[in-house]
């Protein structure tokens, strides 16, 4: 099973969609809220990313809610 990793933020509708759709989907994922997270905010920074949702399947970065590259690394 891959590791899911969603950067988010309580005012980004984005990221609201794309963890339903995750939950929809079956997907377990660890949320980080950059706004409450400071560490994960640093680690956004450290990678040059700038927006969220940022999620990281494995190693692979999803910028946004890119439902078919999401469905495409998950296998869904």
């Amino acid at each position: 099973m891959k590791h899911v990793t969603i950067y988010t933020s309580p005012t980004c509708h984005f990221c609201h969609q794309a963890m339903d759709y995750l939950k929809e989907k079956n997907v377990e994922f660890e949320a980080k809220d950059i706004s409450k997270d400071p560490e994960a905010r640093k680690f956004l920074m450290s990678q040059k990313i700038m927006g969220v949702p940022a999620i990281y399947i494995d190693e692979e970065l999803v910028m946004g809610f890119d439902k078919q590259k999401i469905d495409a690394l998950l296998g869904l």
